[in-house]
Order: structure tokens, then sequence, then C-alpha cells
């Protein structure tokens, strides 16, 4: 059994700056993502359908204004409604800390949607483009949350070699770090099958939904492991909110990737 190392949350100190730890990982996301996505347009269907690294850096600069306000109000409208419409200014105060993943994903699709809308694009081939290069950052994201030691999991079996105790709990009772469980899950596992998924050339919106299938799948499974937020527990059929959300995901990745096949059969 192991206890969570009681990381220093800010990184570095220049002077009366702080650096804290989760930004240095949203650097590295945001890092992560123009490597990858330079060398997706590359390859030949999108070289030759006129991509360009330029194109890279606004898809990083419309995906980050949509991470931002649809994780911010997905975490508003998905976890905390009741409170905000009591406490409206708080909306903005990001600081405070709280923001949702599916509401994120929202955001980038409605983002990526205007980026194809101004380029003259196809929606899917934007999103098939970035799918592979999203678990990266997700991966970075939850090693933030294990430095910081916060979402920590639920009660584990003492015997469970890698069990941890979360101080930030409040509780001395081992815990699964869930943390790790989602950087394999959402970030190593995610990442290896959609880069290899896309070594061969695919139909437009394949990779998309297999995105949103792999996403939602993991995220469901690993849910199981995860402590629920204290003031929401877990809903009807004892899932948690995570899991519930889930689901539409993998049944709209599922749409997207038998839409795609059918279209081309056709």
């Amino acid at each position: 059994m192991w206890v969570h190392p009681q990381f220093d949350p800010i990184a570095l100190r220049l002077g009366p700056v702080a650096i804290h730890w989760y930004g240095l990982m949203y650097l590295a996301a945001f890092g992560m993502f123009l490597f990858l996505a330079g060398r997706r347009v590359q390859q030949a269907p999108y070289a030759q359908a006129g991509w360009s690294r330029r194109d890279v850096d606004d898809l990083l600069f419309f995906g980050v204004l949509g991470v931002v306000l649809g994780g911010r109000l997905g975490y508003v409208l998905f976890y905390k409604p009741d409170y905000y419409i009591d406490h409206l200014l708080e909306v903005f105060a990001v600081w405070k800390g709280g923001m949702a993943f599916h509401g994120g994903l929202l955001g980038v699709i409605v983002a990526m949607a205007l980026f194809a809308k101004l380029r003259g694009r196809s929606f899917f081939e934007v999103t098939d483009l970035i799918a592979p290069c999203v678990p990266t950052g997700l991966a970075a994201g939850r090693l933030g949350n294990f430095i910081n030691g916060e979402l920590w999991g639920r009660f584990a079996d003492p015997s469970l070699p890698w069990a941890m105790v979360f101080p930030q709990s409040g509780s001395p009772e081992p815990r699964h770090p869930s943390q790790l469980y989602q950087l394999l899950g959402e970030g190593v596992f995610l990442f290896a099958l959609l880069w290899f998924y896309t070594r061969r050339p695919r139909l437009t919106g394949q990779v998309s939904g297999l995105f949103l299938i792999g996403y939602g799948a993991q995220r469901f499974v690993t849910e199981f492991f995860r402590q629920p937020d204290d003031f929401l527990g877990l809903r009807a059929l004892q899932l948690s909110q995570g899991q519930w959300l889930s689901l539409p995901m993998i049944a709209a990745g599922l749409a997207i990737w038998l839409w795609a096949s059918r279209r081309h059969a056709a």
C-alpha cells in the first residue's frame, strides 16, 4: 500500500510568479497536439487537400477556446446547476476550479464546426484529423490530477499492490489511484488505438466515431473505480454522472461510424 507523495502543486516560482504543475500539464498538452497534428497534416490525404502547419496553429486556438468555455459551462450545467443559479457571478470564477470533460468536448465540437465553416472544410474531415491528437492531452490532464492529489478513487482492498492513501480525501483508507487508470485508458490506450487505426486511410467520420466509442467506453469502465463527486453521489442504476454522460458518447460514436460505412457502401 502506498501513500500519495503530496507533491507541491507549485512546480516553479519565478519571483512573485508561481507556475503550477497543472498549468504545465496544459502547456504539455498543447505542445503534443501541435507536434502530432503537424505530423497528421503531412500525411497524404491531408497534404493533398492543402492542409498546412498554419491550419494546425489555428486549430489549436479554436480548440483551446472550445475546451475552456465548454468545459466550464459543462461543469456548471451538468454538475452544479442549482448552485450556480444562485451564484451567477461564480460561473466566471474559473480559478476556483470546476471543468467537465463532456462539456469541453461539446465546446470543441462547436469550435471545430465553426473552423470547418470558415475554412470551407468538411466537419468530419476536421475532427478526423484532430481525434488521434487529443488523447495525449487528456493523459497530461490526468497526470495533473494525480500530482494535485484530486479526483481520487473509491476504496480499494488493502492487499492491492498499488492501492494508495490520499490524505486530501480525509480518510486513512487505501483507494484506487483512478487518475492513473484514466491516464492509461483515455490517454495511452486511446492514443495507441487511434494512431494505429489511422495508419491506413479511413472513411470520413470513422476516426471521429472511434474516438467517441473509445473514450466513452473507457470512461464508463474507469468510473467504477473513481470516487463520485460528494455533491452528486451515484445516480440512477448506481451509475455516476460521468458514466451517464459517457453513454450518449458511445451511441453517437457507433452511429457516426456506421453512417460513414453505409454512406461509402451506398
